[in-house]
């Protein structure tokens, strides 16, 4: 998985860079066909954001935070990609049980 950080009317320290590595590497252990993520983080007068698009397969993964602190937005952030990409993986996961005549039938 590639992580893109980039900042906007804010410059990305290798910390803030690692603290989004670190953060996002939660959510690779969760769903592993994740390809390209873009964070971006910007600062609008007191409100620090962070934004990222998540290239997952077949799907794109798109959230927002917004906080007193950068470290915050990132951790609130990484809260929402979390489950949005939980809730992606089970909707292509198969919950159905394989029909029970074809696996004897299949033995």
């Amino acid at each position: 998985m590639q992580i893109h950080v980039s900042g906007h009317q804010v410059e990305v320290t290798p910390a803030l860079h690692q603290y989004v590595v670190g953060k996002f590497d939660r959510i690779v252990r969760h769903f592993d066909h994740l390809h390209v993520v873009h964070v971006v983080l910007t600062v609008e007068k007191l409100v620090h954001m962070a934004e990222a698009n998540i290239q997952a397969s077949g799907k794109r993964i798109h959230a927002v935070a917004d906080a007193s602190d950068m470290y915050a937005a990132i951790d609130l952030l990484s809260d929402k990609l979390d489950r949005q990409v939980k809730k992606h993986k089970e909707k292509i996961t198969d919950h159905h049980r394989a029909d029970p005549a074809l696996m004897r039938a299949a033995s």
